[in-house]
């Protein structure tokens, strides 16, 4: 189990210093062993290792953002799944999105987890070529896949959507899959052969352009924590219980006058991670 860091071995320079900050400007990764620090939306990496910006079956795309950065785990991952991906009828392989900074940690936008590189997202849409300029990458669009905000998957989504999920579930590094609800009911409805792999497609709000992909702490990753397991079962009567609630939503809860008002989100410094952090950072 990964530790915060004692505030005496945070060096002065970090003290006080939003961690986003300090993990936004590397722009290489640490010369350590390949390691992930602690929780998914709160730890670092150790050790990361850049996915090619382009290989045989994938393409990284927003390059600018420099967050084709994770595990070796999530590297090989990601270079397996878009090989299958590019048996499909239509598909060249696979565009990437984020994955995570070269040392992971707290991230200046967007996500609030990605930060053990061991979550990556894969676009929804079917790349046809794989030859795209880094400006090309930089202003084309993934697609929506959902109709009706979430509760149904649209005419672009395909049985190829489907069996690439699939298979990104039936690996056994992987812990869950994050899709819009109707994605998941779709796939509920659809698969007549070992539903088995359903339980890791996990319904949540978003992803209609992407799937999100998280993998487990790799085996030896003492510092990592995993999430909590899926609940038993297919997830298939949840999923549709969040389609019923998109399309006839429940009436607001009463607000309470004199209820304080909700705090804002602090944004984490080091003394929140684990202490392994500050050695992350440090690295030349």
């Amino acid at each position: 189990m990964a530790h915060p860091a004692a505030s005496q071995n945070i060096p002065s320079s970090m003290k006080g210093v939003e961690a986003k900050q300090l993990f936004g400007k590397k722009r290489d990764g640490s010369r350590h062993a390949p390691a992930p620090f602690g929780s998914y939306a709160k730890g670092c990496m150790a050790g990361g290792v850049q996915l090619p910006e382009t290989g045989p079956t994938w393409q990284a795309m927003r390059l600018s953002r420099n967050r084709n950065w994770g595990h070796p785990e999530t590297i090989d991952f990601i270079q397996k799944l878009s090989a299958k991906a590019a048996r499909q009828p239509g598909w060249a392989g696979l565009y990437i999105g984020d994955i995570s900074q070269p040392r992971g940690g707290p991230m200046l936008s967007g996500h609030r987890s990605h930060q053990l590189g061991l979550d990556v997202d894969i676009w929804m849409l079917p790349p046809n070529r794989l030859n795209l300029s880094r400006n090309q990458r930089e202003n084309l669009s993934s697609v929506s896949m959902r109709r009706s905000k979430g509760a149904y998957t649209n005419s672009k989504w395909t049985r190829a959507h489907h069996e690439i999920i699939k298979a990104a579930a039936k690996d056994k590094r992987t812990a869950r899959i994050f899709v819009f609800p109707g994605a998941k009911v779709q796939m509920c409805n659809d698969e007549k052969g070992n539903r088995a792999w359903l339980r890791k497609i996990r319904p949540w709000w978003g992803h209609h352009y992407h799937f999100h992909v998280r993998l487990k702490c790799p085996r030896g990753a003492r510092g990592c924590v995993d999430q909590a397991a899926p609940p038993a079962g297919d997830g298939c009567a949840d999923a549709q219980k969040w389609v019923n609630d998109i399309l006839n939503p429940p009436p607001p809860k009463p607000v309470d006058p004199n209820a304080p008002p909700p705090k804002k989100r602090r944004e984490y410094t080091m003394a929140d991670l684990p202490s392994q952090c500050v050695s992350v950072l440090q690295s030349k």
